[in-house]
């Protein structure tokens, strides 16, 4: 889920007396020392590395503290409204930049350089927000270095990071780093029922099986089909036991992981394509003019970027699920029965546990883990998942 829309209802729904930090769950510590850099120009740092696991709201939280920066608390009730703006990411004082694509391209991470050196032209500061900040390559965090090292007065940077590890050092030397809680599998759950509505059950499930991560959840709690889905997978995986179940068994998960990421690109891709077209003045239907092809080449560009940064979440997401299932398994070979995480399967895991020695299982768990590197580095999702399923089943590395 779009982490600014989801700050742009919660800012929306929240009182002005709650506002920015009203959209901000479980991480209290974080809010009191944000809170007193945007209220203390002593306790202000120029660069500010925001890391957590996925879903821990690190977004969320730098959008808060961007609002805490620009809005004015002397402006009285303007303040609110400024809020607000910059909540939905409409303030001209603040720039974000969240990648749809694979990596952050060097071309946008120059222009959030050059935006970084613009004055503020309403607020107290100008907010730099950068999403995903460890999808830059080597070459493109070196664009950032100068500008993280010695921006304007009042500009402020905020990076967002599953963990400082994964940003080179020399960014991390110039970034104050700010760590977030991981919320706990009861908590997230009452949140998915206060927010959703949900069967407290199916979101203590949901909060579970996506293991704390709140968007996910949130996800599970209201997508029958979407849990039923990840079930089908993980018992399918179970079952693999050779070559052809696992070419079988990789198809599949790759068929679901495309056409779940066009269900959620057809419909945007085709409101961007009209929202183009009728910017150009060019009818529905009608043929495209020599002159503004480029532009609409760029778009289905972005667009294609786009989808394969939605496939490869996808898969990443059925071998997050698939390494916490053979994790139980560990979890039950070494008597901890009180930490699984998918506990529907559980009589299937201790079949398992059974059968398989420790290092057998932990083969698999490095494997998982080794694809999701070489998937996130470009690998066939289909050879790739082939490959490690055939290590679940055979128990060695091909």
């Amino acid at each position: 889920m779009d982490p600014v829309a989801v700050a742009e209802a919660s800012g929306a729904a929240i009182e002005a007396d709650a506002l920015p930090w009203g959209a901000v769950w479980g991480q209290d510590e974080a809010v009191a020392t944000l809170r007193d850099a945007a209220s203390d120009p002593a306790s202000l740092t120029h660069a500010w590395l925001i890391t957590g696991p996925p879903g821990s709201g690190r977004s969320t939280l730098a959008y808060a503290f961007a609002a805490a920066l620009i809005a004015d608390p002397a402006d009285g009730a303007g303040t609110a409204q400024t809020m607000r703006q910059v909540l939905a990411g409409t303030h001209p004082d603040l720039t974000a930049l969240r990648t749809e694509g694979v990596i952050i391209s060097i071309k946008d991470a120059r222009a959030l350089v050059e935006r970084s050196y613009f004055s503020p032209s309403l607020g107290r500061y100008r907010v730099i927000v950068m999403e995903d900040a460890d999808r830059m390559a080597e070459r493109t965090s070196n664009v950032l270095l100068k500008a993280l090292e010695e921006p304007p007065e009042r500009t402020v940077w905020v990076l967002c990071a599953p963990s400082d590890a994964d940003l080179l050092p020399t960014i991390r030397s110039r970034v104050r780093t700010l760590r977030l809680r991981e919320p706990d599998v009861d908590d997230v759950a009452r949140l998915i029922v206060q927010r959703t509505g949900a069967d407290p059950a199916v979101a203590e499930q949901s909060a579970r099986h996506a293991q704390r991560h709140i968007g996910m959840a949130q996800r599970l709690a209201t997508d029958a089909a979407a849990r039923a889905r990840r079930d089908a997978t993980l018992r399918a995986v179970l079952g693999v036991r050779g070559v052809g179940d696992a070419v079988e068994v990789a198809g599949a998960i790759v068929a679901a992981a495309t056409e779940d990421a066009k269900a959620l690109t057809a419909e945007r891709d085709e409101a961007e394509r009209s929202s183009l077209l009728h910017t150009l003045g060019i009818a529905e239907g009608a043929a495209v003019p020599p002159a503004v092809r480029s532009q609409l080449s760029a778009l289905e560009d972005d667009q294609k970027r786009r989808a394969t940064r939605s496939l490869r979440d996808g898969i990443d997401r059925v071998l997050t699920d698939l390494e916490s299932m053979f994790r139980d398994v560990l979890m039950l070979q070494f008597g901890r029965d009180d930490t699984i995480i998918n506990r529907e399967l559980e009589a299937d895991l201790r079949a398992l546990a059974a059968a398989w020695s420790p290092e057998r299982t932990l083969t698999v768990v490095d494997r998982i883990g080794e694809t999701r590197e070489n998937v996130e580095l470009n690998a066939a999702p289909i050879l790739a998942l082939e490959s490690m399923l055939i290590t679940v089943a055979s128990g060695r590395t091909p």
